[in-house]
């Protein structure tokens, strides 16, 4: 992506008029819901200090949240130099409608559910899910119909990529829907599976209420090719095996375990869900029960489906979010500035659940284009500053391609299909064994790691290229930029996406005489840029 509009402010101006009126942002006026956002939380929160973040910060922030890559140069040189007064709004958009959107959303979904996930088998259909994710998020379909796919999804696990969620369960009623109301709603009802909730409102019976939705779905092993079927049962199968844990069958009800004994059945809970009280009748059929189930979760009467995907993007991109855990809300949970929760959660449930909508109005907040400062202390004022956010593997991958210039190969297949099982010796799949973290966590919970430092000095992807071939990007710069300090400028801009100050541009280019050898002294200073934790990190 190149943004060389910004050069010609007539040319943008046209363009603004012609491209916010066919935007998907342009459902609701995100501008305006952002301002009010941003009256009620320094109304609520009275902040002091607020300092916004430089355009060279902005941009680097918007292309790794948006896309999850670095920006150009001609990106970062031409934004700087654009006077535009709406010159960020129009990045925003810009960027929302580049395909690299679904990619990079994609794969931090892939993480939040499959990270959880029960069985490893599942990740047999985990290129199919991630590909599901990418080509809905950038159809820019309604939050409420991917969730209603993944509640209701059926067939084979590396076809139907809807599959994900359930398979990522081995399709088990209660771990299933534990994950449909931690993700979907934000509340952890699981707690509640062998007892009632120790620190919310939610019941024992409650839960399995909940999961008596779910009995009849069950995922069924097929070896040519090797995969698995997300099916249900409506009538009772032959030749049953009298096995509870079995899940390659489903049962026609849900039985609560009894406690006391084990041995015996427990009685058998009617389907009802929790947060309006109504139910379906047993015996009801497992697509009417799923499908009613998704009805009710994303109800506009069910304010916490909006206000768990609300909670979560905030926190993905301010830093903190209005509560955290973000997995773990509920009316037993306290909040930061409520009312401006509640105002934003209500607008992107009055969007149709417009994902591209709440992602622009979040960016366009004050909160989101301050400065990058670390994570407060509990008894300091919030959402004063933008907190620095480790990269997910895939962003740091992508950087790293993004630095060196390199285009990625696909996976390879074999003849039934995409196996992820033969992709370990694949570059982007190795970083994400080293560097993947859950999503769910909370971020100060993300540490760093021997084995990543490791992975980052001595990767042989990284080393091979760390030399001046007439080729490789190092090659190009120091043929054409002859001027140590400016290609040291360069150097910053790429890797970094900022110029170096003052103190960092004299260390280099002291560096550079010391060694003697200009191409030996620019990997060493490359490879020291690649390795700091600003690059590693989303400022």
């Amino acid at each position: 992506m190149h943004l060389r509009s910004f050069a010609v402010t007539a040319a943008l101006t046209a363009f603004l008029s012609v491209f916010t009126v066919n935007s998907p942002c342009a459902a609701q006026s995100f501008v305006d819901v952002a301002a009010e956002v941003d009256r009620l939380i320094n109304e609520e929160t009275q902040p002091s200090d607020i300092k916004p973040c430089d355009d060279e910060t902005f941009i680097r922030r918007v292309y790794l949240d948006v896309v999850g890559q670095l920006p150009s140069l001609d990106d970062i040189l031409v934004f700087g130099l654009e006077d535009h007064p709406d010159k960020r709004r129009f990045l925003l958009e810009f960027v929302l409608d580049d395909q690299d959107y679904g990619t990079n959303w994609a794969n931090y979904w892939r993480d939040v559910i499959t990270y959880r996930r029960t069985n490893d088998q599942s990740q047999l259909g985990v290129l199919a899910f991630q590909q599901y994710l990418a080509e809905s998020l950038n159809e820019n379909k309604p939050w409420d119909e991917i969730a209603r796919d993944l509640i209701t999804a059926s067939g084979d696990i590396r076809e139907n990529g809807e599959t994900g969620l359930i398979a990522a369960q081995q399709g088990r009623p209660e771990e299933t829907v534990s994950e449909i109301s931690r993700i979907f709603m934000g509340i952890q009802i699981q707690c509640a599976q062998c007892h009632d909730h120790p620190t919310d409102q939610w019941t024992r019976q409650q839960f399995h209420e909940l999961a008596a939705f779910f009995p009849r779905v069950a995922m069924r092993p097929q070896m040519d090719p090797r995969t698995f079927l997300v099916y249900a049962i409506d009538r009772t199968p032959r030749n049953r095996r009298q096995n509870n844990n079995n899940r390659f069958i489903g049962t026609l009800e849900h039985n609560m375990p009894n406690l006391e004994n084990p041995a015996e059945e427990g009685p058998v809970i009617t389907p009802k869900f929790f947060m309006n009280d109504k139910e379906v009748v047993i015996g009801t059929t497992d697509a009417s029960r799923r499908s009613t189930l998704a009805d009710w979760v994303t109800d506009s009467n069910n304010q916490w489906f909006a206000k768990a995907l609300t909670n979560r993007m905030w926190s993905e991109l301010v830093g903190e979010g209005f509560c955290e855990p973000v997995d773990d809300l509920g009316p037993d949970r306290e909040v930061t500035a409520p009312e401006a929760f509640d105002y934003l959660a209500g607008q992107f449930a009055a969007s149709g659940y417009d994902l591209k909508w709440l992602i622009a109005t979040i960016m366009s907040t004050e909160s989101y284009q301050r400065e990058s400062r670390d994570r407060r202390n509990y008894d300091e004022v919030p959402f004063q500053a933008n907190v620095p956010q480790p990269l997910r593997s895939d962003q740091l991958f992508d950087s790293l391609l993004n630095v060196f210039e390199l285009e990625e190969k696909p996976p390879t297949s074999n003849a039934q299909g995409p196996n992820p099982f033969n992709l370990r010796n694949v570059p982007r799949f190795g970083f994400a064994n080293v560097f993947g973290y859950d999503p769910n966590n909370l971020r100060e919970e993300v540490s760093t790691s021997i084995p990543q430092a490791l992975a980052m000095m001595n990767s042989t992807f990284i080393n091979q290229q760390l030399n001046a071939a007439p080729n490789s990007v190092l090659g190009k710069l120091l043929r054409e930029v002859p001027d140590n300090q400016q290609a040291v400028k360069e150097l910053y801009l790429r890797v970094l996406a900022r110029r170096p100050n003052r103190s960092e541009l004299n260390t280099s280019l002291t560096y550079i005489r010391q060694v003697g050898d200009r191409s030996e002294a620019f990997a060493d200073l490359i490879w020291a840029l690649i390795n700091t934790t600003e690059f590693k990190t989303r400022k």
